[in-house]
């Protein structure tokens, strides 16, 4: 698409006729071809760009594929109005597991086994959410540790109390 037809919504029509100030007088078929020749530069020009836009795209595209049993981390991030894993901290969670995948449902979709804590969640995910998973012990969070009440929030409570200090 051209950029005309991108800003405008419609086909960018050459001039037959251009108006001088003051003057009704029709262009010479010069002219008119003169606009067309450079029309035809800049689309050969956009094409060209965008040619070599998507060899450097194509040649940095790496496709992600999981295969059933394999251990995932899933992003956490697109959940942020469902549960909440200490969204506003900075050092929060980005990913939760390692989570088996069950079974493929389509190219760009797993379906995953989630813990019983995560029931009310749907099972498949597309698979920009998910890493694989390169260690064996889950050193992110434990999911047995994992508190989740009825509105799907997380809930943390201290562990113990390791200093005190009495104010006078």
């Amino acid at each position: 698409m051209a950029p005309y037809e991108m800003l405008y919504r419609r086909r960018c029509h050459t001039p037959t006729c251009w108006l001088e100030p003051g003057e009704k007088q029709f262009t010479s078929s010069e002219i008119v071809q003169i606009t067309e020749d450079k029309v035809k530069i800049a689309r050969e020009r956009l094409r060209v760009a965008r040619e070599c836009k998507k060899k450097y795209s194509d040649m940095k595209h790496r496709p992600k594929t999981f295969e059933v049993g394999e251990k995932l981390m899933l992003k956490v991030s697109p959940w942020k109005g469902i549960i909440c894993f200490r969204k506003r901290s900075k050092l929060g969670l980005r990913y939760i597991g390692p989570l088996a995948v069950l079974e493929r449902v389509e190219d760009q979709a797993n379906k995953l086994q989630l813990p019983p804590e995560l029931a009310g969640i749907h099972d498949v995910f597309h698979i920009c959410y998910m890493r694989k998973c390169l260690v064996e012990k889950p050193s992110v969070l434990p999911l047995d540790e994992l508190q989740v009440d009825e509105s799907k929030r997380l809930v943390e409570e201290p562990v113990a109390i390791l200093e005190c200090q009495a104010v006078a």
